[in-house]
């Protein structure tokens, strides 16, 4: 029988209240509140918390603060990665980050949601005696791709790759996945051009 982490890994519904949720939030709220009071020059300290918070990272890695997240564990993140501050990132499930990647200010990524038709979104036979959340939940992976560069204030829904070498347009709410080397914006996020291939030249769009 499958544990309450293995299904929210494999994308199905899980009980978001099992206790190993709750123990990793706990190491993560410790570990994000002794990175928020190092100094700016403290690189070496700040490297240190990364490295214990996140699944992996790579080298010449910078998390502007404010920074929060779920759990922490789940995220992997590349080398030349700048994230600016106020970021969000529910890492119920993987957020992969590739390397070169220019994340900007106040960008959210989610990996955790919930069933649309409220039958199914509501547990069954829900009480407050019960140990069980009273919605299902369920989390979806996050894949941003080498060479990105996401805009200020882009939301990313859950199950979301974002193509190599992809700029994501400020404000941009990316609902669905979106291929390589291209702009994409609005909301929903939609592909406006390709770049990075020598035939596109025009640089118009604002980012």
């Amino acid at each position: 029988m499958k544990d309450e982490l293995e299904k929210c890994l494999n994308g199905e519904w899980y009980d978001c209240h099992a206790p190993i949720f709750f123990e990793y939030k706990e190491k993560a709220r410790r570990l994000l509140k002794e990175y928020s009071i190092l100094e700016y020059s403290q690189k070496k300290e700040k490297r240190a918390v990364l490295e214990q918070l996140f699944a992996g990272i790579g080298e010449n890695v910078s998390v502007g603060l404010p920074f929060i997240c779920d759990y922490g564990r789940n995220i992997s993140i590349g080398s030349n990665v700048s994230i600016n501050m106020n970021c969000t990132f529910v890492d119920c499930n993987r957020i992969t980050i590739g390397s070169n990647v220019l994340i900007a200010s106040n960008v959210q990524i989610y990996t955790a949601s919930h069933p649309v038709e409220l039958s199914d979104r509501l547990t069954p036979d829900w009480s407050p005696e019960s140990e069980e959340y009273f919605c299902r939940t369920y989390a979806l992976p996050v894949i941003i791709g080498d060479g990105c560069w996401i805009g200020g204030g882009v939301i990313i829904l859950p199950g979301v790759t974002i193509g190599a070498g992809t700029v994501i347009g400020a404000g941009s709410v990316v609902t669905k996945s979106i291929p390589d080397n291209c702009v994409a914006v609005g909301n929903p996020c939609r592909v406006i051009r390709k770049i990075n291939d020598a035939t596109e030249s025009d640089t118009s769009v604002d980012i």
